[in-house]
């Protein structure tokens, strides 16, 4: 025993060290809460696998691709791996332009096929809108065809009279109101249909698949929506009290710069990394929801927005296969 061992007369043994108080975690860039797609579809997919489990057969959701998009083509690839997991089969038909009409067609007769979707653009203007016109209602899991878009606009809520089939809407507008939903952006002590009364939403974004819809939502569900493309600027609304039972559109002489500066809820898709909301516009606390696949917000949202969705595809996926799930009941209902 060395001398450094002995202990002297009186010495007591140290007492145990404590342990030193974990570092503190760094405080978070802004005050913005980032909500991501896959966390707003975790309870759908869930949903969905359980809803599938209970089948015999699982539905079948056939994808028209007859394009070279790149957009397009990720979509697709995110549709078959979302159907994977969930349960659901999926056929992704390739095809050429001039081949799409007749192949689809077919899919329609085909009793074997629950769900039909097109991959967009495939012509552009008025011969995709043929297309969209051509799917059978029985099978249009976009909501695109004109039985579903005339109900849409004219607030039409369910294809039969005592109210028990709703109609289809298409996915991705349906995908963003189920994010503002999510986030408590929709007031639940409202009553259903008026749950966005006083809020102010703007979307950059006026295309007949994905931004009209979506403002014509909005407005029918009580907001103030300023809609915006390189055209200008119209606003959907209920009117004054939200009186109407359905939206109207009416011209404006508010500019983005000052419809963004008067908005709650910010919602772009425009197709362009070129395109950039100008932060300093926004109030403070706004929402912000990016559907589009280019980046539309600058990195500095995240100091200004109280909430921030910077992409929307995986709960655009899940409300495809969500209307699959109802397209394959009615059909079993015989309601379309």
């Amino acid at each position: 025993m060395s001398p450094s061992d002995l202990k002297r007369k009186g010495e007591t043994e140290a007492a145990p060290a404590l342990p030193l108080p974990a570092p503190a975690k760094p405080a978070p860039s802004g005050p913005t809460r980032v909500v991501l797609a896959s966390e707003v579809a975790a309870a759908f997919i869930n949903d969905l696998k359980k809803a599938v489990s209970e089948k015999k057969t699982a539905p079948l959701l056939v994808g028209f691709l007859a394009n070279n998009d790149p957009a397009a083509k990720k979509y697709a690839e995110w549709t078959g791996k979302t159907c994977q997991d969930a349960g659901f089969r999926f056929e992704l038909r390739e095809c050429e332009k001039q081949e799409l009409e007749d192949k689809l067609f077919e899919a329609n007769k085909d009793a074997k096929v629950n769900g039909i979707m097109i991959y967009y653009p495939v012509f552009g203007g008025t011969q995709d809108s043929y297309l969209q016109n051509s799917v059978s209602i029985q099978k249009d899991v976009e909501g695109l065809c004109h039985t579903y878009r005339y109900n849409m606009y004219h607030n039409v809520r369910f294809l039969d009279e005592s109210s028990k089939f709703k109609c289809i809407i298409p996915c991705t507008p349906l995908a963003v109101i189920k994010i503002l939903e999510h986030i408590g952006v929709y007031n639940k002590i409202m009553h259903e249909g008026n749950r966005l009364y006083g809020q102010t939403i703007t979307v950059v974004n006026r295309s007949e698949v994905v931004g009209r819809p979506l403002a014509a939502l909005l407005a029918n569900d009580g907001a103030k929506v300023y809609s915006a493309d390189e055209f200008g600027m119209v606003e959907f609304h209920r009117g004054s009290g939200i009186q109407l039972k359905k939206h109207e559109v009416f011209e404006t002489k508010t500019t983005l710069e000052e419809a963004l500066k008067a908005s709650d809820v910010v919602i772009t898709g425009v197709p362009s990394d070129k395109y950039k909301v100008d932060t300093a516009l926004l109030k403070d606390g706004v929402v912000a929801v990016n559907f589009s696949t280019s980046k539309n917000f600058k990195d500095d949202i995240r100091q200004k927005a109280a909430i921030f969705v910077p992409s929307v595809g995986k709960v655009t996926v899940a409300m495809l296969l969500r209307n699959l799930v109802r397209l394959e009941e009615y059909q079993e209902a015989k309601v379309v």
